[in-house]
């Protein structure tokens, strides 16, 4: 099961970084000489991952819907291991979480599932959307329904994953609505690690404290956490396991 293909496309181009700007673009320098820009999926400060002047590898898909034909989906990265390749594309995580549980990978902390619904409308305000709704099988010994959110962990320190990367109201809320749901349903935080060098995963106190805050009183309300770990390759995608969580970035 570890290592399996969960994902495969057609290989990626490589290149080097020269600038991301815009939050949505990025100029880079393909193998060829030739200068594109990219679309840039991760919004966010890529804290970690954002490196000038490094590898990265990008998708071609020209298509009359899209203002640009290249998307930048992976990026080199030093590591205690030398260097790995992480993905960076936000649109993928809820698919290659989804993947694994269709996969019945998770059917030791998730059961069997009947149906599996994306983006469902949900929250104490009725204005946020789940990353995924499991709804199990009849036999399953817990019957209630899961609602399970996926967030992309991409930022390492010494070999622990951390997620989030920056302050993110958005996340503290996705934590209060996920207690809401209990007890008369299952909540489950996936973070899903695009990286393959990291031992265990914790919240990202020192870039957002509420954060931290909020998860351990998550953990404490009933909230599971199942860290997801994957590798990323130049033509497909593998499945590496489920890593252990610590409460704290920096466990005393």
């Amino acid at each position: 099961m570890i290592g399996k293909t969960i994902s495969t496309f057609p290989p990626l181009t490589e290149g080097t970084l020269k600038k991301r700007y815009k939050r949505f673009l990025a100029d880079i320098k393909l193998d060829t000489g030739e200068l594109v820009t990219a679309h840039c999926a991760n919004t966010g400060p890529m804290k970690g991952v954002l490196y000038p002047g490094g590898r990265v590898r990008l998708r071609y898909s020209p298509s009359p819907k899209r203002k640009l034909d290249w998307s930048w989906e992976q990026a080199q990265v030093p590591s205690l291991e030398g260097f790995i390749w992480v993905g960076i594309n936000t649109s993928l995580p809820n698919k290659l979480v989804r993947r694994v549980i269709e996969e019945g990978f998770l059917n030791k902390q998730l059961g069997e599932n009947l149906e599996i619904k994306n983006e469902v409308v949900y929250g104490i305000e009725r204005k946020s959307r789940i990353d995924l709704l499991l709804t199990p099988k009849e036999a399953t010994p817990d019957s209630r329904k899961i609602f399970l959110e996926v967030k992309n962990t991409t930022w390492v320190k010494n070999q622990k994953a951390l997620f989030p990367d920056t302050v993110t109201t958005r996340g503290q809320k996705h934590l209060k609505e996920m207690m809401a749901e209990l007890p008369s349903s299952r909540a489950v935080l996936v973070p899903c690690i695009s990286r393959n060098d990291v031992e265990v995963f914790a919240p990202g106190d020192s870039v957002d404290p509420e954060y931290g805050n909020l998860f351990r009183l998550a953990l404490e309300k009933g909230v599971e956490v199942i860290p997801c770990s994957f590798d990323f390759h130049l033509d497909r995608i593998t499945w590496e396991g489920i890593k252990p969580f610590d409460k704290r970035e920096q466990c005393s």
